[in-house]
């Protein structure tokens, strides 16, 4: 286009040329006045940026707004959410005090996996009745540098007390000599509590019930969890058929993994704590990794997965106490948290595949969490061995996998566990408390690197 051009003059009626007005000399300073040549390309004028500046802020404003309105909406539904599905524990449990969005000192939390959920229907086959089938134990000190996670036994022969179920009001008389599974069944989660309360001495202020749902979908949430396989593992009970090797778990292949027994070891309850130990240690190293923490959709899944299946106790059950409890957790180093399986052993002729307590280890055991003494096994579990993996994860193990494929290679094997990195002088310094051995118990660490073993035929 050419750039002479210019504009026709204006005339007022009359056909005289009016004399220019100060407006109109200021407007044609200002490039606005109606005989100014037209032109291309023109930067804006500064005095139109501020009330640009102040559309841009108000949008940005009502962006902030509504993304703001939106997290408390998310807020207000998980809580919703978990608060309908909360139930009480009876008894006089002391609560911990929250400040600055932690709990002062330490605390004690029961996670217990049932395997009957009537949402679940007949998924994972028929049950009469419901079992608390895994029943873990989260000691945190009271400095926030170390955990104890202890696994007790499902199978472990131990007293029971009187229950009185906080829904029915039915009461259940104490006895003695029955496995620590059927306390579900005599007044729910509270009566589980109770139970472990009497037997380890401890106060358990939080508790919160897993279905089998719960692991399926918080595995998921995390993108799966990878483990190390010393041997395939083939269980047709727990539906499971994993290669050797490095295997990525998701969905119910997770599931599988944790309720296998006649799959790894010696086929025993002891041996399936070990590969829990395996899973869970896994998990919370993925957990803390900065993929999943500065992962919004990650972060959403899991508390999406946490409010649709798992039940919190009341005392539990508000986004503030698992804020606070999240972030205590948090701060904890790896090598200072610990899993480890309450003392006992089978073989007792008297309870045939029960697991029977060693009374000495137990007492040492639990003196140290409440003494607030880091805590570590005197060996790992029974179905696992300590490995240093060489391959990278294959995806075989988040699908259902195929009783003919190949199997992966076999992970190099060592009795040393993995070398860790030097820190340097900007990293946090380790607890200077010293970790007391439990005699007679198997576990391990989080950041101790294992493999689940294949059934020893």
């Amino acid at each position: 286009m050419l750039s002479g051009i210019v504009a026709p003059d204006s005339r007022p009626p009359g056909g005289t040329v009016a004399e220019p007005t100060r407006r109109d000399l200021a407007a044609e300073r200002r490039g606005k006045g109606a005989t100014k040549p037209v032109r291309h390309g023109r930067l804006r004028p500064a005095s139109e940026w501020p009330g640009i500046l102040r559309v841009v802020a108000t949008v940005v404003s009502v962006s902030l707004v509504v993304s703001v309105s939106l997290a408390a909406v998310v807020v207000w539904s998980f809580g919703l959410r978990i608060a309908k599905n909360a139930f009480e524990i009876s008894g006089e449990q002391t609560l911990p005090n929250i400040s600055v969005g932690e709990i002062d000192g330490g605390f004690n939390l029961l996670a217990v996996g049932v395997d009957n959920d009537p949402k679940q229907g007949n998924r994972y086959g028929k049950r009469g009745g419901t079992l608390n089938d895994v029943n873990i134990l989260l000691h945190v000190a009271a400095d926030h540098r170390s955990a104890t996670a202890v696994s007790l036994p499902r199978d472990l022969v131990i007293p029971h007390p009187a229950c009185t179920d906080p829904e029915t009001g039915a009461v259940y008389a104490a006895m003695s000599a029955q496995p620590l599974n059927v306390a579900y069944g005599r007044g729910g989660m509270s009566c589980v509590v109770t139970t472990i309360e009497k037997l380890t001495g401890l106060n358990i202020p939080y508790a919160a019930q897993l279905s089998f749902d719960a692991v399926v979908k918080m595995t998921d949430a995390v993108g799966g969890v990878t483990v190390c396989l010393a041997d395939p593992i083939k269980d047709k009970k727990a539906d499971l058929d994993l290669p050797a090797g490095m295997q990525t778990i998701s969905g119910r292949n997770a599931l599988g993994f944790l309720r296998t027994r006649h799959g790894v070891g010696d086929g025993s309850d002891l041996a399936r704590i070990s590969v829990q130990q395996i899973y869970l240690s896994a998990l919370v190293r993925q957990v803390k990794s900065a993929d999943t923490l500065t992962n919004p959709a990650k972060l959403y899944a899991l508390a999406d997965a946490a409010a649709s299946s798992v039940k919190l106790s009341t005392s539990l059950a508000s986004p503030d106490t698992m804020v606070a409890i999240a972030k205590t957790l948090r701060t904890i180093d790896l090598s200072t948290m610990t899993f480890i399986q309450y003392p006992g052993s089978t073989g007792d002729k008297r309870y045939p595949g029960k697991v029977v307590p060693n009374v000495a280890a137990a007492t040492q055991l639990f003196a140290a969490i409440e003494a607030d003494r880091p805590v570590k096994a005197s060996s790992i579990g029974r179905g696992s061995e300590e490995s240093t993996p060489t391959q990278a994860p294959t995806d075989a193990a988040t699908e259902s996998p195929s009783p003919t494929g190949t199997p992966t290679t076999k992970p190099t094997h060592t009795q040393t566990p993995a070398p860790t990195e030097t820190p340097t002088p900007t990293d946090t310094p380790a607890p200077t408390a010293t970790s007391e051995t439990i005699s007679n118990s198997f576990g391990q660490t989080a950041d101790q690197q294992t493999c689940a073993r294949g059934y020893l035929k």
